[in-house]
């Protein structure tokens, strides 16, 4: 058990003050969340990031039971950083489904035992509101169990201006016909240098965090992400944490940070190294220690792999996302896991790495399974 500084063996004397506020629950700024990003250390970060993951979860894991549906590939933007999209003027390399396809779609995945559909897709000019209402409708006809968690900020901005809408309005529209919680994509890094570079074509920083502060307003939880390992600098991704970590203090609307590991396979910037575990758990455990007022962290196993996603557990995350089955937006980046994961492996996986495993719905809620077989 951990009680003073000595107990977190630390080989960099420099993190000592840090240390000490992480045993005093107090809370880090932004040149202690770079120092921890920097150090060599990364046994020591990890020491600290899991203790403040324990304060929170003890040894519980979380994950669920879900599913995800891509409605379209075809998009209007050209990010640099995705292998997912297929240009608007190329449209017929790519697919687009009608609401009954969708519907459809994801019945070959949905039973009972999934809890949720996670649904993003590209910008499609001729996708707009009324296509996204009349599909929520028919999933909850369909399935009147599930949790549609649905578009990101970036979606739900190109929506309202493409639909002539206020954002206010289009969110409002969409909860009324089925959204129950947004995921967190888009986000990439906030640094206006990196988004010029990687994602100039679509919404800013400023205004990702201006809409996700308008849906948590709308009383629509969402979680958040932090794209890393492409051309971004430690002081980018801990500034990123930080603005994430001051939205959440005036909405408290996010209820998961799921860092992302950049896969530059098939994209425009192939010539950049895939992250190493290294990276991966150092950028998780700042994350949980910096980002101390959103409750949960997610070890994606789909960018992370099995192996340091169960590390991870241990370096400050407690969620491992779920069965996903079918993701296309990793594999179309040369992604190896994208074609899913049972329960009982995810269980397993879980418990190998010394952890409870908990299931749960999308808003954190623990699930009796005991019949469940997904």
């Amino acid at each position: 058990m951990i009680r003073t500084v000595d107990d977190f063996r630390l080989v960099d004397p420099a993190l000592a003050p840090v240390a000490e506020k992480v045993l005093a629950s107090e809370r880090l700024d932004l040149d202690e969340g770079l120092l921890l990003a920097t150090t060599n250390d990364l046994l020591g970060v990890g020491r600290m990031a899991n203790l403040v993951r324990e304060r929170l979860h003890g040894d519980r894991t979380c994950y669920n039971i879900n599913r995800h549906l891509n409605p379209t590939n075809v998009c209007v933007a050209s990010c640099k950083l995705c292998a997912f999209y297929v240009p608007w003027r190329q449209r017929e390399d790519g697919w687009t489904y009608t609401v009954d396809q969708a519907v459809e779609i994801a019945a070959r995945d949905v039973d009972e035992s999934v809890s949720e559909l996670h649904i993003v897709g590209g910008l499609h000019p001729k996708l707009l509101v009324d296509y996204y209402e009349a599909l929520f409708r028919a999933l909850k006809k369909r399935f009147p169990w599930i949790h549609l968690k649905a578009l990101t900020m970036v979606e739900l901005d190109f929506l309202a201006k493409a639909s002539r809408l206020s954002l206010e309005d289009t969110i409002a529209r969409l909860r009324d016909a089925g959204l129950d919680s947004c995921p967190g994509g888009g986000a990439e890094i906030f640094s206006p240098r990196v988004r010029e570079q990687i994602c100039d074509h679509k919404t800013d920083g400023g205004r990702w965090l201006d809409i996700a502060r308008t849906v948590h307003r709308a009383g629509i939880r969402s979680n958040c992400t932090m794209l890393y390992g492409h051309i971004e600098t430690a002081e980018e991704r801990v500034d990123h944490l930080v603005q994430l970590r001051r939205l959440q203090d005036e909405t408290g609307g996010f209820q998961c940070l799921i860092p992302l590991a950049f896969h530059p396979d098939n994209t425009e910037l192939d010539y950049l190294p895939p992250t190493g575990g290294r990276l991966d758990l150092q950028t998780i455990a700042v994350s949980r220690l910096v980002l101390d007022n959103v409750p949960h962290l997610k070890a994606y196993w789909i960018m992370l792999g099995e192996k340091v996603a169960q590390v991870a557990l241990h370096f400050g995350a407690d969620d491992l996302d779920g069965t996903i089955v079918d993701e296309r937006i990793t594999r179309a980046a040369g992604g190896t896991a994208g074609a899913g994961m049972s329960r009982q492996r995810l269980e397993r996986l879980i418990t190998e790495a010394g952890r409870t495993p908990i299931l749960r719905d999308t808003l954190y809620r623990p699930i009796k399974a005991a019949s469940i077989v997904a």
